[in-house]
């Protein structure tokens, strides 16, 4: 094929797939299209090869149209956030620290691998959403309105449903979520569910994060409970990126005297005692609640509560920052 009847067929092209062309070539009937598809997700790469399809089969002299695409290969970290216990505010705190590290710009995804009590559909206001697939049946993140694409079992599942799943079956549905197309995302936060369970050996084991964040509140019988979860990434060698302490703390509304009902300092403390860094805390708040159950995280506005998530959120950035390079999973 000459230039000019490859520029006689570039012209069928969408504009899209002309900006993207790498290669285009006619031989015996068959047009050969390469494409570079860096930086589109999933769905948008279907729907150029598809443009790109429809428009060559109406070329003249085309009885056969072969498209190839090529991007390129983007490492991605992931942080697990994991708590030995449960009812400790791991899943809102994942929430918010997924949006602070996005609002950030970091380019942050979300991942629910609490199979059996799904929560960052209702913290991330996407309960409605249902994921779409790629043509090589990978699942396509939905887009939460505060900037971060996300993945859970409540968008599978049927509302209300029970996940009554033994163990090998979790890890699979973990790992369908995890290998999902997350396009240009440099960050998935994984939000685990509590203890040390089937997920929590399938994270490690298949996917291996680049740190985790432990999350406890102050008193001791959930420090306990933190330490087991700590015992277990070291155990996978998976390093501790730090502790954080949740429900740090209530300000009464009304005469704003400080209380601390759960006590106060006890994972500072053990951070110390055991050799991790401390991330900060987060206060007892009922805006906390509030905007949790709303779907509407506080770290995506100004309040001053979203200071405490976007705090964590720079701590964690900076300890990527200061890794030595490493492999990460590719896209």
């Amino acid at each position: 094929m000459n230039s000019d009847s490859q520029g006689e067929l570039e012209r069928f092209l969408p504009d899209l797939a002309r900006a993207r062309l790498q290669l285009l070539r006619l031989a015996d009937g068959a047009a050969t299209l390469v494409l570079d598809v860096t930086g589109l997700d999933g769905l948008e790469r279907d729907r150029l090869e598809i443009a790109a399809r429809d428009a060559l089969r109406d070329a003249p002299g085309v009885s056969e149209v072969r498209v190839a695409m090529k991007g390129e290969k983007r490492a991605r970290k992931i942080v697990a956030v994991g708590s030995g216990k449960g009812g400790v505010g791991k899943s809102t705190l994942s929430a918010n620290l997924a949006v602070a590290l996005a609002r950030s710009g970091i380019r942050t995804g979300l991942v629910d691998a609490d199979i059996y009590g799904p929560s960052q559909a209702r913290l991330m206001q996407t309960e409605s959403a249902r994921p779409q697939a790629t043509s090589s049946k990978k699942l396509i993140p939905v887009q939460s309105p505060w900037g971060v694409p996300m993945l859970s079992m409540a968008h599978l599942a049927s509302p209300g449903q029970a996940i009554a799943w033994r163990g090998p079956m979790a890890g699979n549905a973990l790992s369908q979520l995890v290998d999902a197309d997350w396009g240009d995302a440099e960050l998935l936060v994984v939000d685990l569910p509590p203890g040390t369970g089937d997920v929590q050996l399938t994270m490690l084991q298949r996917f291996k994060p680049a740190g985790a964040v432990i999350v406890s509140t102050p008193q001791d019988l959930a420090l306990m409970d933190a330490a087991r979860a700590i015992s277990l990434f070291d155990q996978g060698k998976v390093p501790v990126i730090g502790i954080v302490e949740n429900m740090a703390g209530y300000t009464c509304p009304h005469c704003g005297e400080i209380s601390d009902p759960f006590g106060s300092g006890g994972a500072e403390a053990a951070a110390a005692e055991m050799g991790h860094a401390f991330l900060g805390r987060v206060p007892l708040d009922i805006e906390i609640r509030q905007s949790s159950d709303a779907g509407m995280p506080l770290a995506a506005g100004d309040r001053l509560q979203a200071e405490a998530f976007a705090a964590i959120a720079r701590r964690i950035a900076t300890w990527f920052a200061n890794q030595p390079k490493r492999q990460e999973a590719s896209a």
